[in-house]
């Protein structure tokens, strides 16, 4: 009888802690962990907003594991991670969009957009929910803001001056690979060479490159400088890159959560936005003091050359009407 009555004690003892676990702190929700991963290094300014952005999800019960420098997934491939469930969220270059939806490449096109603010009017135009729609049905990707890094120029380590696109002709211009990086290197004229980021440092200290086109942030993160002469401020593109997450991740969250997630993007990317256009302007002096000849070539004639091969190319053809018209307007 004495062993019965213990024996229902210790079972009813072992119930409750199962019932205080159950609704103790123990069973709280565990924080989701968002592994993000981006070609730019720890030193870019884009890698404090992403630190800056981590701060502000924790509130929403988010843990941001961030991965620089392509250390995770290589350049160009984390929109496919991002499909394919083994990344939640990247920094998404337009063009990596443009290859599989070939109508994106009007955002990839040269001398578009015209400076940072250009840029962000136009996301959040009628015509950015379209763009941004278009990325969620057919790539699963919910596109939280553009991220600008600044307009990308031409470096080169040969002295020959640069004022028109026939002067680059024969050139080896380091761009990323797929079409849409590669149009834009023949675009302004140049002999374009597919090269990983991480590589272009050393591919001009040899001579297997002359040049590569980056904002002057990436040209200073980078130490691009130190194996180059000259910088050719073509402006040729308005540099940016997508800061997205997964469908999956996004589609679970309550429209409150997914607001305040929406809120916490826009605020780091307007900051870092900023202090990418502050830098711009404080590297040009930078750079001359450290020996390289900085100057603005013909950019009538640039401008001019690129928007020629555009509408002439196969890119064009895919364009929404009237698209390129309300972008130039806006």
């Amino acid at each position: 009888m004495a062993f019965s009555f213990n024996r229902r004690l210790l079972m009813a003892a072992g119930a409750a802690v199962l019932a205080w676990g159950a609704s103790g702190p123990s069973n709280a929700q565990s924080p989701a962990n968002l592994r993000f991963s981006a070609v730019f290094s720890e030193q870019d300014i884009r890698a404090e907003m992403m630190k800056r952005f981590g701060e502000e999800i924790k509130a929403q019960g988010f843990v941001l594991q961030p991965y620089y420098g392509g250390n995770l997934f290589k350049q160009g491939t984390e929109l496919v991670a991002m499909q394919r469930g083994n990344l939640e969220m990247g920094n998404i270059a337009p063009q990596d969009i443009s290859n599989q939806i070939p109508s994106w490449s009007i955002v990839t096109s040269a001398y578009l957009f015209r400076d940072a603010d250009h840029l962000k009017k136009v996301f959040a135009s009628d015509i950015g929910q379209q763009l941004r729609k278009v990325a969620s049905d057919q790539l699963g990707i919910h596109i939280l803001a553009p991220t600008y890094f600044g307009a990308r120029q031409v470096g080169l380590k040969p002295n020959k001056k640069i004022n028109t696109p026939e002067d680059l002709a024969g050139i080896k211009l380091r761009m990323p690979g797929g079409d849409a990086w590669q149009f834009l290197g023949q675009a302004i004229g140049a002999n374009p060479t597919p090269m990983a980021y991480a590589e272009v440092y050393t591919g001009l200290q040899t001579g297997a490159i002359d040049g590569q086109d980056n904002p002057l942030p990436n040209v200073q993160n980078m130490k691009f400088y130190e194996v180059m002469s000259q910088v050719a401020l073509t402006s040729h593109l308005v540099g940016f890159d997508l800061l997205a997450v997964s469908n999956k991740v996004w589609n679970a969250m309550p429209p409150e959560k997914q607001a305040a997630f929406q809120a916490a993007a826009d605020k780091v990317v307007e900051w870092s936005n900023q202090e990418h256009v502050k830098k711009e302007t404080e590297l040009v002096g930078f750079l001359k003091e450290k020996g390289l000849t900085v100057y603005t070539p013909d950019l009538k004639a640039f401008r001019e050359f690129s928007q020629k091969k555009y509408l002439a190319s196969d890119l064009a053809k895919s364009w929404t009407p009237g698209m390129l018209d309300k972008i130039n307007a806006m």
